[in-house]
């Protein structure tokens, strides 16, 4: 195991005095998803007892939510596991029982079937038609002839004509209108409903990019993202309950529910609280409950801070409670960054940071269970894809806040239903995402009734029952989905944001134990280790931020929902900041 004593030839910089004076450094880590969770595991089974996990929000899991209805586990967050090989999600899965068999083309995947001739997936126009199957299969091809094109920048350097169509969204859109408008075998009314057919896929596009329109994504950096291969596989009892085995191995004491952070106060100088703006509020050890739904429990390390001692860094938590830290471990959204930074650490991010942090996208992707007493779809549909045959022109997927329903690009069956009833869960992304969070269920239950009836032709169509919907984008403590390399951006700004800092007093720069730029919940753990292996606390390192960043679609979702966190993991040290499951 590796030893938390100093070593002897420690220079004397902060962190050593702390080793010194302790034996034992005290690491806090902000926020209990999937990340924050792995690295509390990671360093307690390390030997590191000394460890504090701070959650804003009432309940760990952080974009991982499951809720029971019935006999039936819905998944608002992270829903599947995207690849098998080498994918610890699905081996912790699949250890402790919980996965359902699955193949590529098994119908309860839902919406990556939608490029595949595999399922039986609906196209409707909003005139009450089904386009036939023929004519899907033919634009499947061709539209997946031109994504395999947008992956060949990266991968293949090929490069960029013009900033102005370093697109995914308005690459795509051009080269498939062109072919679809050159393809002498089609009537001009197949070529209509096919270029119609552009928007709605490129509407599933930037769902699975969770940007607000896939015309943000950048193309050179579009296949930068590799993914698991793999079948793809559901937990019938819910994603929480990977969740609950992470933190299985964390005491009840070490996590405290219902603790936001205001801000990080990181170098030497803001480490000792002095006046009012991080006075402590009153006594007491750093590890304790909150209030109702806190864990509680003796801390190894409590007692009163000796505030004549010299922390690294200190954490200001909202109720006014200081917390000294010789390490922290920031796993916030990429979301709470672009909307906090500024007061969010003391002193403020480098400037390569901040420009990293507004460079790099988030956006909002949600779903919409509705529930109804008997299906109106067929046995075999396994999804009901909305084409609007008035946008064959259009050029933008940004509607105006009345039409924020045209962003929903279908609705998928949810399979068996025996397990789930007569469910449908339907997808939104964007600045029309945030419009539909803030109507009230029974004007989205009324107008999704209201589409499903004009697109199918069926005006008998009953209300749902039931209603269930996401609200990532105007959750405090997430304000996203998940993360996307923006027009402009690119994996280099992940890897300024792992770029350490130095230390206060020291020109010395923090050791990187590469963390790729697809960093997700299992790198991030392995990283974790490799860096206690390394004795990154007797050696002085501070901890690293980075950007957990996944592939194009749900494949590396596959490892889950932190895809948009960014990560100061034994990486950002107290002292050095730093700034990515991104959903």
């Amino acid at each position: 195991m590796q030893s938390c004593e100093p070593s002897g030839d420690s220079a004397d910089d902060p962190l050593s005095r702390g080793l010194r004076r302790r034996g034992q450094p005290r690491v806090v880590v902000i926020g209990a998803g999937l990340a924050g969770l792995a690295a509390a595991r990671a360093l307690l089974q390390q030997g590191f007892t000394d460890v504090t996990v701070l959650e804003a929000s009432r309940h760990i899991g952080g974009r991982v939510q499951s809720v029971r209805l019935g006999r039936a586990t819905f998944e608002l967050g992270a829903t599947w596991i995207h690849g098998s090989h080498g994918n610890p999600v699905y081996h912790l899965a699949e250890a402790n029982g919980l996965l359902e068999e699955t193949t590529d083309g098994e119908r309860s995947v839902g919406r990556i079937s939608h490029y595949s001739k595999n399922g039986v997936a609906c196209y409707l126009t909003n005139r009450g038609r089904r386009i036939p199957k023929d004519v899907v299969e033919e634009f499947s091809d061709l539209y997946n002839e031109v994504y395999n094109l947008t992956q060949e920048f990266f991968r293949h350097g090929k490069p960029v004509n013009a900033e102005s169509q370093n697109s995914v969204g308005v690459f795509t859109r051009e080269k498939v209108r062109n072919r679809i408008r050159d393809d002498p075998d089609d009537t001009e009314a197949t070529k209509r409903l096919k270029l119609a057919m552009i928007q709605q896929y490129l509407k599933v596009e930037s769902c699975e990019s969770s940007s607000h329109s896939i015309d943000e994504v950048s193309l050179s950096a579009f296949g930068e993202w590799t993914e698991i291969p793999g079948a793809h596989h559901i937990i019938p009892s819910g994603f929480m309950r990977v969740v609950e085995l992470l933190a299985e191995g964390i005491p009840p004491h070490v996590i405290q529910l219902g603790k936001p952070v205001r801000c990080i106060h990181w170098d030497q100088a803001s480490a000792r609280p002095r006046g009012p703006e991080i006075e402590p509020c009153g006594e007491g050890d750093h590890n304790h409950d909150t209030g109702e739904g806190g864990q509680s429990g003796e801390s190894p390390q409590q007692g009163r801070w000796d505030e004549d001692e010299q922390w690294p860094v200190v954490v200001e938590c909202e109720d006014c409670e200081v917390i000294p830290a010789d390490h922290v471990i920031v796993t916030v959204s990429l979301g709470v960054l672009k909307r906090q930074y500024t007061s969010f650490f003391r002193p403020c991010l480098p400037t390569e940071k901040v420009a990293a942090i507004h460079r790099l996208g988030i956006g909002t992707t949600d779903k919409i269970f509705l529930e109804f007493e008997e299906p109106f779809w067929g046995p075999e549909c396994n999804s009901l894809q909305f084409v609007w045959e008035d946008e064959a022109e259009s050029c933008t997927l940004t509607y105006p806040p009345e039409l924020w329903y045209r962003k929903i690009c279908g609705f998928d069956v949810l399979y068996p239903p025996e397990r789930y009833g007569h469910v449908l869960s339907g997808w939104i992304c964007g600045e029309e995402a945030l419009v539909m969070e803030r109507c009230d269920d029974e004007a989205v239950a009324e107008i999704c009734t209201e589409m499903l009836r004009q697109f199918t032709g069926n005006p008998n169509i009953p209300k749902p029952r039931r209603i269930l919907r996401s609200a990532w984008g105007s959750n405090p403590y997430f304000r996203g989905s998940y993360s996307y390399t923006q027009v402009g951006s690119s994996g280099a700004d992940v890897e300024k944001l792992a770029k350490p800092l130095p230390y206060a007093e020291s020109s010395k720069t923090a050791g990187f134990f590469g963390v790729p730029d697809e960093g997700d919940f299992c790198q991030l753990r392995y990283v974790c280790l490799a860096l206690l292996r390394e004795g990154v606390f007797l050696q002085r390192r501070p901890l690293v931020v980075t950007e957990a960043k996944q592939s194009r679609n749900d494949q590396q979702r596959s490892a889950g929902p932190w895809k948009d966190q960014i990560l100061l993991t034994p990486a950002f040290h107290a002292q050095s900041p730093s700034g990515p499951r991104g959903l």
